[in-house]
């Protein structure tokens, strides 16, 4: 009942931003338009209203729809829904920009034309839109190199690939990750790891949807570790999934691999005094170099007091897109992206292969991470 509850606040929240930004959006355009002529100001805010109104509504009940069904109509409908989603986070910006020259225009002693700039600015923000979109369906692969203390001869110049936050559901479904799956082969690496959320949370087949993962193979083994999206609920439906598509699931356990040792600890483990627990109970010989597979960059000081060599880590998606790249970067700061340090443990953390929410990405790009070792 509790949970109920906070659901149904977080929905009345999350409808009455969204209402009050299409309205917004309405307030801008109608009043750019008032001077342009007598049809728009009698049919325009008409039609506006009903469009505006029903975008307005469109994500939280093509969101409700997702966690139920998932069938094509419903796909076709969330999809819709979540790329007007991330083109009203431009327009909102488009239309806040075109108040605030505005006011400056008129706090200079000029009389601006309102009407001309929030055409361009709306027209701008909507080309930025359609171009996050399509730089959303365009995976580049990453190339970096680690450099491990006493990592064993065996290793040197031995490559892994890292890929994270697939978010198989609405919006990406088995082809998607089909053709993920086919890059990381091209690569040819020595190990595979998946640093979570290779789910969205959503209906879906898990087992359908896993299937892609049954043709990855590397010769030193092909690893998953849970993300916060595959753990809303009951984790076990996707870890089942997984497992029977050939993937070792780590959760909270140490592997050996030729002298590394390669550890994961889940989303849901990997929080405060639990995480230090879990691993100080592995045992981590600190002679030798060990690979961390752990789903969010948040406590990186936990990992590298256990004596950690690498953590490889996904979830912030960089932020996706402007202005939330922002944000990512204010919260996760060194960590939000790429390869940086902490003490004596280095943590890459990757900007994911998939989309949440809006299949958009502008500031950040979709990727799959080749790390090579020396």
């Amino acid at each position: 009942m509790r949970m109920r509850k906070r659901l149904s606040r977080f929905i009345l929240a999350a409808q009455s931003v969204l209402l009050l930004t299409h309205f917004l959006l309405y307030e801008t355009w109608t009043f750019s338009s008032s001077h342009s002529s007598s049809h728009h100001e009698t049919v325009g805010p008409l039609w506006l209203k009903l469009v505006l109104g029903t975008l307005s509504f469109s994500f939280v009940a093509a969101s409700l729809l997702a966690f139920r069904y998932t069938n094509a109509p419903v796909r076709a409908f969330y999809k819709a829904a979540a790329v007007w989603l991330g083109l009203l986070s431009f327009l909102f910006v488009a239309a806040v920009s075109s108040w605030t020259v505005f006011g400056l225009a008129r706090l200079a002693g000029l009389n601006p034309n309102f009407h001309l700039i929030a055409e361009i600015l709306f027209g701008a923000a909507f080309a930025l839109g359609l171009y996050g979109v399509i730089n959303s369906n365009w995976t580049r692969i990453t190339r970096t190199t680690v450099h491990l203390a006493n990592l064993p001869e065996a290793w040197r110049g031995r490559k892994a690939a890292l890929i994270s936050d697939i978010h198989l559901g609405h919006v990406r479904n088995g082809n998607f990750l089909r053709r993920m799956v086919q890059k990381i082969l091209r690569e040819a690496p020595d190990a595979i790891f998946i640093a979570g959320d290779l789910y969205d949370g959503t209906a879906i087949d898990a087992a359908r949807a896993a299937q892609p993962l049954s043709q990855l193979s590397a010769p030193q083994g092909v690893y998953f570790v849970a993300g916060n999206h595959e753990q809303f609920g009951d984790d076990g439906k996707y870890l089942n999934a997984i497992s029977a598509a050939g993937v070792r699931v780590l959760t909270n356990e140490k592997i050996e691999a030729d002298g590394v040792q390669i550890v994961g600890v889940p989303y849901r483990n990997a929080h405060g005094s639990h995480f230090a627990s879990i691993l100080h109970g592995l045992r981590l010989d600190p002679h030798r170099p060990s690979i961390l597979l752990c789903h969010a960059p948040d406590h990186p000081q936990v990992a590298e007091a256990a004596g950690i060599s690498l953590q490889l880590s996904g979830h912030t998606h960089l932020g996706q897109f402007i202005p939330w790249s922002w944000f990512a970067r204010r919260i996760y700061r060194q960590f939000v992206y790429g390869l940086s340090r902490i003490g004596q443990m280095q943590i890459f953390t990757s900007s994911g292969a998939g989309t949440w929410g809006p299949p958009l990405r502008l500031g950040s790009n979709p990727e799959i991470v080749l790390l090579k070792f020396e």
